[in-house]
């Protein structure tokens, strides 16, 4: 009895002692947030904190969400803090899907019908094929073009890790053979929404190579066009061996600056009444063009639609990561909430626990919020 009362103690020290020194009350800053102390005193918001602090949900680094366009709850751990650059991973690929909604806003790009290999130019094909001429923006941007390509098949010729050993990752991509449809593999036109879904890095590589190619500076035009236009100003891309920034994955952003992309979609495209992409585009990018197929999930323009909640689940689109890192936005709610997380070894968990968070204590207390 003795030593269950001292692990006991010992728990509750550790919980107390591993949580942050700081309330999760969000701080006002020079930054485009407003702040309101909606959640103070809410129990199951301390109590999911503090679960958080105590690592009983692996390796998150932030959790911070916006209720009606205000910061209400922010809080960093794991010696993570709110000038910490987050490493989303693939939550990267929606940004350069906002990238795209940019030229199109500004007429740099006519439509996402038009063909891919027109700013995206390679020479000497392994494998050339006139199909590949007819390849668009939006085949890359629903990771659905004819291209044998990958990532959640080790054995895919266009598997992500294949493309990190070479020097042209671009290359890489249009060098790929046409994939085949055997009889069990059910064809596009017989999808829901005409389109074969495949997991593809090296196809948002090449949308990062299109952005490059029309503006002339990918880097450069990122900052002019979006991140200064929402106030971002300290984050880091992860460059590519040719040199231009890598659209696939690995951009770190602060927390409240990934808030922000969120917010922009949340908003129909607006930030500080400015419309940075087309209320049109963020429509289309949020609703579904293909099914995933292994999870109960379907992919607009880079984003993923699903559900989350506890007994009456509500609907969701997101950004999503390795280590399962989380942009959410819910449009009924009025809601975007940022999870991050340095859990990348933790495969499915990772993304299993974040969807947790969101399903038994963010979402059922932002209703009651809203009643």
């Amino acid at each position: 009895m003795y030593k269950l009362t001292i692990t006991m103690l010992l728990l509750v020290v550790g919980l107390t002692s591993n949580a942050q020194s700081t309330s999760f009350q969000p701080v006002q800053k020079q930054d485009g947030w407003k702040v309101e102390s909606q959640l103070l005193g809410n129990e199951t918001i301390k109590k999911m904190d503090s679960l958080v602090s105590a690592n009983q949900f692996k390796q998150i680094t932030s959790i911070v969400i916006a209720h009606n366009g205000k910061v209400i709850f922010e809080n960093y751990y794991n010696e993570s803090n709110s000038d910490t650059k987050q490493n989303t991973r693939s939550a990267t690929k929606t940004i350069t899907g906002t990238l795209i909604g940019t030229l199109l806003q500004n007429g740099s790009l006519k439509s996402v019908n038009e063909v891919a290999s027109k700013f995206s130019k390679v020479k000497d094909l392994q494998n050339p094929d006139k199909r590949k001429d007819k390849i668009t923006i939006e085949d890359l941007l629903t990771m659905s073009s004819i291209l044998e390509c990958d990532d959640w098949n080790e054995n895919s010729r266009g598997q992500e890790e294949r493309m990190y050993i070479i020097e042209d990752w671009v290359k890489f991509y249009w060098d790929l053979p046409i994939k085949g449809f055997p009889e069990w593999i059910k064809k596009p036109k017989d999808t829901k929404y005409g389109r074969s879904f495949s997991y593809c890095t090296a196809g948002v590589v090449v949308l990062g190579d299109v952005i490059n190619n029309v503006t002339g500076s990918l880097e450069k035009y990122a900052d002019k066009a979006l991140f200064s236009k929402l106030g971002i100003t300290d984050y880091h891309w992860q460059m590519t061996p040719t040199g231009i920034p890598m659209t696939g994955g690995g951009l770190g952003l602060k927390s409240r600056d990934l808030l922000k992309i969120g917010q922009l979609y949340l908003n129909k495209g607006k930030w500080n009444n400015e419309q940075i992409i087309s209320e049109d585009f963020v429509t289309e990018s949020t609703k579904p063009h293909a099914e995933v197929g292994m999870f109960d999930y379907e992919y607009g323009y880079l984003w993923w639609l699903s559900e989350f909640g506890k007994e009456e689940k509500e609907k969701a689109y997101f950004m999503t990561g390795t280590g399962g890192n989380k942009v959410a936005v819910f449009s009924e709610l009025d809601l975007v909430v940022v999870l991050t997380s340095t859990y990348f070894n933790g495969g499915m968990e990772s993304h299993n626990q974040t969807a947790k968070l969101l399903d038994e204590y963010i979402i059922p207390e932002i209703k009651k919020l809203d009643k």
